[in-house]
């Protein structure tokens, strides 16, 4: 026997499995997604610290040492990472500025309010002790594993 529908003429075992595999298909695409088992929603903040002042090396990797020491270990103290980098940013002057970098990165759960002062504290200080404009502050949602 032959099934006429909106497609065309079908045999009853075709339509009928085609409805499965519809019905399949819609209810994984309405489905939540399921993190991958072990995995944690974090935050991913990442700061980047020029190392110049009126185009002169006024961060060495002493200073730079003194400064993740005082300042930052002791408002962090559940961890970060750290690598040197090399940056271009545009100032106030309009002009491009090819500088080395520090990079900090701090991952930590959401909503982490002390982390987020600590962070405020420490682009502050950073700012005052070496007399820079600015930090870029980025802020990434995550998964971690650990």
């Amino acid at each position: 026997m032959r099934v006429t529908t909106a497609l065309g003429y079908l045999e009853p075992q075709v339509r009928a499995s085609t409805r499965f595999f519809l019905l399949i298909g819609f209810a994984l695409a309405c489905a939540p997604a399921i993190p991958p088992s072990g995995m944690e929603s974090v935050v991913v903040e990442r700061l980047y610290f020029g190392r110049e002042a009126a185009d002169s090396l006024s961060v060495t990797d002493s200073a730079w040492a003194v400064f993740l020491k005082e300042v930052v270990s002791p408002r962090l103290p559940s961890g970060f990472t750290f690598w040197a980098a090399e940056g271009e940013w545009r100032g106030s002057d309009a002009r491009s500025h090819r500088e080395p970098s520090f990079v900090l990165e701090v991952i930590h759960p959401p909503s982490a309010a002390a982390v987020d002062s600590a962070i405020l504290a420490i682009v502050a200080e950073y700012k005052r002790r070496f007399s820079q404009e600015s930090v870029l502050h980025v802020v990434t949602d995550g998964r971690a594993g650990f």
